[in-house]
Parts: C-alpha cells; sequence; structure tokens
C-alpha cells in the first residue's frame, strides 16, 4: 500500500510539472503575441506617418514647379516630428526594360561578379525577354523586377544581388541612367566597378557640386533628364531606437482614385533595429 501511494505521489508530481511547463508556455505565447501585436501597431502608425511626410514633401516639390533631376533629401514636420524624407527620380535606377544589353552586361559583372562571357549571355537573354513576342503576338516585357527570374539562368541568389538596382516601372524611359538620382551600386556599375571613382562622384553631388565630374562613366549610359516617377523614402524613427523606412513610388502623372496629382502604385516597408553601440 505504501508502494502504491509513493507511485501516486510521483505520478501527482510529474502531473503538476507538465501542468506548469504547459502554463509557462501559455504565458510565454501570450507576451510574444503581445509584443507583435505592440510591433504591428508601431510599424502602422509609422507608416502612416511616413507616408503623411511623404505626401508633404510631394506637395512643396509641385508647388515649387520644378522638375525633380536628382536626390533630394528633406525634413518634414509631422504632428511633433521632424521626419526625414529622400526623393529619388527614378530613371536613377537601371531600367529592366530599356537597358542597352551593354548596360545590363556590365550590372551582371559588377553587381553580381559574373564573368565577361556569362554576364553578356544572360544580358541577351533578358534582351530576348523583354523583345520576342509571346503567345498574344506582343513582346512580354517586365512587369516587374522579379520578372527577371524567369530568364534562363537567373537563379534567386543573382537576383537578389541585381534586384536593388534595378526599375520595371519606368513607362517609355530612355534607358539611360540619371547619375544625379543613382544610388552608389548603380554608381558603380556607371562606372565600370570603378568603386573610389563612384565614391567620388557620390561623395561631391552629394555634397551639392554641381561640377561633380561623371568621366570616369560610359557616357552612352547617362542622362540627367528629370524624371516624373519618383521613389520616395520616409525614415520614421522608433522608441526603442530604430526605425521604419517607409517606401513609396509615384507618378507625377494625371490624378489618383483619391484626388490627389500623383499616383501611388508601389508600397513596402521596412523595420530597421537599432545598432548596437561601437565598442
Amino acid at each position: 500500500m505504501q508502494r502504491m501511494r509513493g507511485l501516486a505521489l510521483i505520478a501527482v508530481l510529474w502531473l503538476v510539472a507538465a501542468l506548469s511547463i504547459i502554463v509557462a508556455g501559455l504565458l510565454q505565447s501570450v507576451r510574444t503575441e503581445a509584443r507583435l501585436g505592440t510591433q504591428l501597431q508601431d510599424v502602422a502608425l509609422a507608416s502612416a506617418s511616413g507616408e503623411a511626410a511623404m505626401q508633404l514633401a510631394l506637395q512643396s516639390l509641385l508647388a515649387a514647379g520644378k522638375p525633380l533631376d536628382r536626390l533630394a533629401d528633406v525634413n518634414m514636420p509631422w504632428m511633433d516630428q521632424s521626419i526625414a524624407v529622400r526623393i529619388m527620380p527614378l530613371n536613377g535606377y537601371i531600367d529592366l526594360n530599356a537597358a542597352p544589353p551593354e548596360l545590363l552586361a556590365q550590372m551582371f559583372q559588377t553587381a553580381a561578379g559574373l564573368s565577361l562571357d556569362r554576364a553578356h549571355a544572360l544580358a541577351q537573354a533578358a534582351l530576348r525577354e523583354r523583345t520576342e513576342p509571346g503567345a498574344d503576338g506582343t513582346p512580354p516585357g517586365f512587369e516587374a523586377v522579379e520578372d527577371l527570374m524567369r530568364v534562363p539562368g537567373v537563379d534567386y541568389p543573382l537576383y537578389a544581388r541585381v534586384a536593388p538596382l534595378l526599375t520595371a516601372d519606368l513607362a517609355h524611359g530612355s534607358g539611360r541612367v540619371n547619375p544625379l538620382a543613382a544610388p552608389l551600386g548603380v554608381l558603380r556599375v556607371l562606372a565600370g566597378g570603378n568603386d573610389a571613382a563612384a565614391a567620388r562622384y557620390a561623395d561631391a553631388r552629394d555634397a551639392g557640386d554641381a561640377l561633380a565630374s561623371a568621366q570616369a562613366m560610359n557616357t552612352a549610359w547617362l542622362d540627367t533628364a528629370p524624371s516624373r516617377v519618383l521613389e520616395l523614402q520616409a525614415f520614421v524613427p522608433t522608441a526603442d531606437g530604430g526605425r521604419v523606412r517607409v517606401v513609396r513610388r509615384y507618378a507625377l502623372a494625371g490624378r489618383g482614385l483619391d484626388g490627389l496629382p500623383w499616383r501611388a502604385f508601389y508600397a513596402r516597408s521596412f523595420v530597421e533595429p537599432a545598432q548596437p553601440p561601437v565598442q
């Protein structure tokens, strides 16, 4: 009898331990869901604030009446904070639908590290994808940068290396790139992989040097014309020291469904956590 009581006590203790583990797990799950819910709310609020700041920046740009042909950084007041907004003409990216094959080949070499032969082969494959008629008799082209993965020989790791340099959202573009608006990765391509020349140009341009020299770049690929298709990024700080980077693309043509003199056609937000202090 005493042995049976001992076994029963052991069973009760195991049951209590198991219930304790289950309860602890449930509590942890509730805490995690609560934190996630708070984070999603913070991201939604930050995205709304960022979009409001971008709308104010667009309003100021249109009020100035001057087409934008270069990167512009502004600080827009919204509620009780100042939000940094970067405005970029979209022709600062490489146009996947119009860039010459030589430029695409240079991009595959510089940004993806491919050999000269393979880079040219992929550039020609991309050219065929956008020019050869499809099933309906018209060339399919690239509706989005992600469509580059339709090209034979382009896998996801390769796509991920070149995607930040590309756009498929420039209707009737010249195929050339505006260096006054280009991010550093695109400048590296234009300079044939010359990192020092690309960095020098970017530093001079961003410092406001109107005579920043682009002589290290292939001038056949350059076009400093303004663009009415813009990418705006708003950087909204968060309470934990990080920030939410809000990205929108707008066409300054016609009116959107909301009656505004621009039309948004791309929207993403990215949470960028606080950076640890440098030791």
